[in-house]
């Protein structure tokens, strides 16, 4: 496993992060990146089909069990961000109409602020890497 991937946690902390994040979801507090460095999400969506309600609905039916690692963040004057990575296997259809199971890599930046929390998900696509479940 990478150096820079945290997995010492317990179930009850990823159990209290999972809620914070499907109570953004649940009241429209968060947002998928689909800017232009984010091509690997928007080429994800489109083959999937992955309206806003199907997203809705992949981000509310994660488990804790779908739970990998932390990481900080990387980008310059954001290192101080703790990001969450998930990644659970859903059932899609692709552009062909074919059904397959897929996983899909869920990086999220979970977001506190003083008038509620706001989720923004960076990475919404298939796995590049191995990926190793902290509950599995």
């Amino acid at each position: 496993m990478n150096k820079y991937y945290n997995q010492n946690y317990a179930y009850e902390e990823i159990e209290l992060i999972l809620d914070k994040i499907k109570a953004c979801v649940k009241t429209d507090r968060f947002s998928i990146a689909v800017g232009e460095n984010r091509q690997e999400n928007i080429c994800f969506i489109n083959h999937y089909n992955i309206n806003s309600n199907k997203q809705r609905k992949i981000l509310l039916d994660l488990k804790i069990e779908d739970f990998c690692h932390t990481l900080n963040n990387t980008k310059v004057g954001y290192e101080y961000e703790l990001l969450y990575v998930f990644v659970p296997r859903v059932q899609l259809y692709n552009v062909d109409g074919e059904e397959e199971m897929t996983s899909i890599y869920i990086k999220f930046n979970l977001i506190e602020l003083g008038n509620g929390n706001r989720v923004v998900v960076i990475s919404f696509h298939k796995p590049n890497k191995t990926i190793d479940y902290l509950f599995k």
